[in-house]
């Protein structure tokens, strides 16, 4: 269905090809599952098979791709769209009208389908993609996962025969991504779609593949069995890592499989327990303190720096959060967990002003933040959005951190000193745009903490990062912390929550259900546990580092 012959491609001005000997064929009905570190070329070769590489990004192509028999390097991505259907990383660059269900029609509608099978198809795919409650909601109210699903819909509604996925679960909670999983095995095995798909989230998807393409930097692609990719891939989900580390044969790819084999391991764990967490890794070594007056949390007894006192708020007619009540304290890591649409962002945005509450009350650092001059403000709380570059508006990453000192009423060159600790790599001329997500979240990150807010707000922050890029922003946050920084943090990544967080809060429907230690609250969620949890239980294990460490004393 899909076959790639000794494909290269070079962007305008780039010193090395983005990809570079591509020689693979994907079969009609498979799965097949593109995974790498950042940078390494999986959403060029994504965009090679629906034609949007070179037609749409410019640069040059050698080799051929074919799909369904039709070369990508002759046909445009407008004469693909019959056959092709592709989701990009960003939901919003997709949409072209106002509501889910004309949005749902919008493609079929382009290829001048009847009205009657547009019709049955809609009503298909909200029932498929649990979207029914939502067919007249506009679709700038949606959340950012309800808005991922919707742009999988737009494209599922034409029934193409070859599916191109780029990160398309990193938007959705761990239940609304099983769902949007089993429409996709569905659709391979039931319909005979085929499936191109890159994700950072292993942990999810790597299961449900046919095959895996791994794209290791600067070696050529090796397509296999996913246990035997697995086996030598520099990413991995923590299932494969934990499997590394008892010695397991063949590695397991599902919970299911690794608990089969996990006797012998937990008698080796048996009457030992985690290490206390602590802001940072006892096993770290010193680092440069990135602000040298922060205040520590155990510096006697210090003043919250949020309180939120039964809040309530309502946007368009929909009731967002209710009698919602949190504390934060310095030097604190806090992880916001829930559905999507259970009313995550919308607290992040009323603790930094963007919301006004309905009803209740919300204080940030003694302040109003509704109330507050944003010049203020910025030195109480600072957000990074869910899209980082909601915040980047310069040319270049020098005068995005100049504008950064002034907005702050910073030293010059305050912002730069400190992306430079947190990301040495970063020149001064890149283009925002053009940098990598894990990069791109980091210099909004810098911007952010120019202003040294004590209280740091952030919405899903590991969106797009592979599991290194990953690495490096649990560090960064942890050493915040230890300097006495509170994080509050809106995710879908019950990985990263056990690995950071303090204290976990599960929202529902805009109400609190559960506020307490995060190894009580994942634990005690199916849905929010993460693998080694599940693997391990019932003892109290959340991550591989925490196996590693106790098997290493």
């Amino acid at each position: 269905m899909i076959r790639f012959e000794n494909v290269s491609v070079t962007y305008d001005g780039a010193a090395r090809p983005a990809v570079r000997d591509v020689d693979l064929e994907v079969p009609e009905g498979e799965l097949v599952l593109v995974v790498g570190p950042s940078g390494v070329g999986k959403s060029t070769v994504l965009g090679a098979v629906s034609g949007l590489v070179p037609h749409f990004t410019g640069g040059t192509l050698h080799g051929r791709v074919t799909v369904a028999g039709r070369d990508t390097r002759t046909h445009k991505p407008r004469e693909l769209a019959d056959v092709v259907g592709t989701v990009g990383q960003d939901p919003l660059s997709h949409f072209v009208t106002d509501t889910v269900e004309d949005e749902l029609a919008y493609g079929m509608e382009s290829l001048g389908l009847p009205p009657d099978v547009m019709r049955r198809r809609v009503e298909e795919t909200l029932d498929l993609l649990g979207l029914a409650d939502l067919r007249d909601r506009h679709i700038s109210t949606l959340s950012g996962g309800q808005q991922q699903r919707v742009a999988i819909g737009s494209v599922l509604t034409p029934h193409p025969k070859v599916l191109v996925l780029d990160e398309p679960t990193s938007a959705l909670d761990p239940a609304a991504a099983e769902e949007v999983l089993a429409v996709l095995q569905r659709l391979v095995h039931d319909l005979g779609t085929t499936i191109l798909m890159a994700e950072h989230r292993l942990e999810r998807v790597v299961q449900y593949a046919d095959q895996v393409v791994l794209l290791p930097p600067g070696e050529r692609p090796r397509m296999g069995a996913p246990a035997d990719v697995m086996a030598v891939s520099p990413v991995c989900p923590p299932v494969v890592e934990l499997g590394r580390l008892a010695g397991w044969a063949p590695l397991p790819l599902t919970v299911r499989d690794a608990r089969r084999r996990a006797a012998p391991l937990r008698d080796r764990l048996e009457g030992r327990q985690p290490e206390r967490h602590t802001t940072e890794p006892r096993t770290a070594p010193p680092v440069k303190r990135l602000f040298g007056r922060a205040k520590k949390p155990h510096d006697g007894a210090p003043e919250p720096v949020a309180e939120v006192r039964s809040l309530a708020v309502r946007r368009d007619r929909v009731r967002a959060l209710t009698h919602v009540d949190l504390t934060v304290s310095p030097g604190e890591t806090i992880a916001l967990m829930g559905r999507n649409g259970a009313g995550k962002s919308t607290l992040l945005g009323a603790m930094v002003g963007l919301v006004a509450p309905s009803s209740g009350s919300v204080r940030t650092g003694g302040a109003v933040p509704h109330r507050t001059r944003p010049r203020d403000l910025v030195r109480k709380v600072g957000l990074v959005p869910q899209e980082p570059r909601d915040l980047l508006y310069a040319d270049t990453v020098a005068a995005e951190c100049a504008a950064a000192d002034r907005d702050a009423e910073a030293e010059p060159g305050t912002c730069r000193a400190l992306l430079t600790e947190l990301l040495p790599s970063v020149a001064d001329d890149s283009h925002p745009r053009d940098l990598s997500e894990g990069q791109r979240l980091t210099l909004a990150l810098a911007v952010v903490l120019t202003a040294r807010p004590p209280l740091l707000l952030l919405d899903e922050p590991t969106r797009g990062l592979d599991y290194a890029a990953k690495a490096r922003l649990t560090a960064i946050l942890r050493r915040l912390a230890a300097e006495g920084h509170a994080i509050v943090m809106a995710t879908h990544d019950v990985e990263l929550a056990a690995e950071l967080a303090h204290r976990v809060v599960l929202l529902a429907e805009g109400e609190v259900i559960a506020d307490g230690p995060s190894a009580e609250v994942v634990v005690a969620s199916p849905a929010f546990a993460p693998q080694v949890a599940k693997i391990l239980a019932p003892q109290p294990w959340l991550t591989v580092a925490q196996v590693k460490e106790a098997l290493e004393r």
